[in-house]
Formats: C-alpha cells, sequence, structure tokens
C-alpha cells in the first residue's frame, strides 16, 4: 500500500496503470458509477476526458470512491453506461478508497478537452481477500471498453479500434464465462462498430 500527502494509504498496490471503478457524487445526491485508469506513482494520478460526470463531480464536489470490483459486468456498465446508485460503495468491491482529487493539468488533444488528477486518499477499506484466478475473457472485456470508448475520437485509427473489438468479441467467447458474456453484451450494446 503506497501512503500519501496526509498519511492515508490505498488499499491495494498499484502498478502501471490499474482499471478501477469510481463513484461520485452528482448534483441530484445520486453516486455516478465510471471506469478510471489509474496511473501508479507518488501521488497516485488519473486523467479524464471531455466534460464527464467524473471530472464534473471532481470539480464541483471534490470527493469520490476509487472501487477495486473484479466484476466485469459492474466494469463494462461504469465504462459505458450511465449509471447512478443511492450507496457510493458497489456490492461487487474487494476494496474502496475514498479519495480527494486534486486539478493538476489540462489540454486538448485530438479535439477533446483532458483532465489531469492527483488522487489523495482519504481513507481506505479492504471488504473482501481471497484468491483471484486469471480469466482471459475478463481482461478482454476491460480492453474493449478501453476500444469503444475511442470509438469517434479522431485521434484514434478508427479502423484499428474495430479490429480490436472484433478480436476482444472472440476472446470473450473462447475464454469468458457468463459474466464476461454479459458484460461483451453491454459492450456490443454500447458501441457502434
Amino acid at each position: 500500500m503506497s501512503d500519501d500527502h496526509d498519511g492515508a494509504q490505498w488499499a491495494v498496490e498499484l502498478r502501471g496503470v490499474t482499471e478501477s471503478v469510481v463513484t461520485t457524487r452528482g448534483p441530484n445526491g445520486r453516486w455516478n458509477v465510471a471506469a478510471l485508469g489509474l496511473h501508479a506513482g507518488d501521488p497516485v494520478t488519473a486523467r479524464t476526458w471531455g466534460r464527464t460526470r467524473t471530472r464534473r463531480n471532481f470539480e464541483a464536489r471534490g470527493r469520490g470512491y476509487v472501487q477495486f470490483a473484479p466484476d466485469p459486468v459492474a466494469f463494462a456498465e461504469a465504462a459505458l453506461t450511465i449509471r447512478e446508485e443511492s450507496d457510493p460503495i458497489l456490492d461487487s468491491t474487494d476494496a474502496w478508497v475514498e479519495i480527494e482529487p486534486e486539478r493538476r493539468a489540462s489540454g486538448t488533444e485530438g479535439g477533446t478537452e483532458w483532465v489531469d488528477w492527483e488522487l489523495h486518499p482519504v481513507e481506505s477499506q479492504v471488504v473482501r481477500q481471497g484468491v483471484r484466478t486469471t480469466n482471459r475473457g475478463y481482461y478482454a472485456v476491460i480492453e474493449a471498453t478501453v476500444a469503444a470508448s475511442r470509438l469517434g475520437v479522431e485521434t484514434y485509427d478508427q479502423g484499428r479500434l474495430r479490429e480490436r473489438l472484433d478480436y476482444f468479441e472472440g476472446v470473450v467467447e473462447t475464454c469468458g464465462g457468463e459474466h464476461e458474456h454479459e458484460a461483451f453484451e453491454i459492450v456490443r450494446a454500447n458501441a457502434d462498430w
């Protein structure tokens, strides 16, 4: 676990880019659920693209809950749909970290605004511990949500993204279980390729 500026810790060890689910409170009092890639470091950082609900909620309320939930359905919904909950912690979460985001840089790339955030942990909790197995279908779902979220963004090669989605669809069909198949249906329903 890494320490942050005020002594609070991350609930898990981060390396490279770790995909997570983040909940942020919206103006209606409900918790918006979204995907958020965490860049390991001191401090941990993340980038939001466009004027997303996550960005607006970070700016307006200055808090959120980063969650580590190995449920592919929860991740696909977070990445590709609008989902709101009455509680900030998802049932499928193994660990969570309440964070204070601090805006550190912003710019535009390919016509899309981005903001880089430092994520400072306030409180964290490990909800469940246990042995996790590696399922190639799960990781294919995660990669498919990344490719799908970039469709329509001029900076990215659209043909290449569609090829990647076709490939990940095949991996899920071959290697995925029931949850991965259900998650990929969310990708299909929310990505035009």
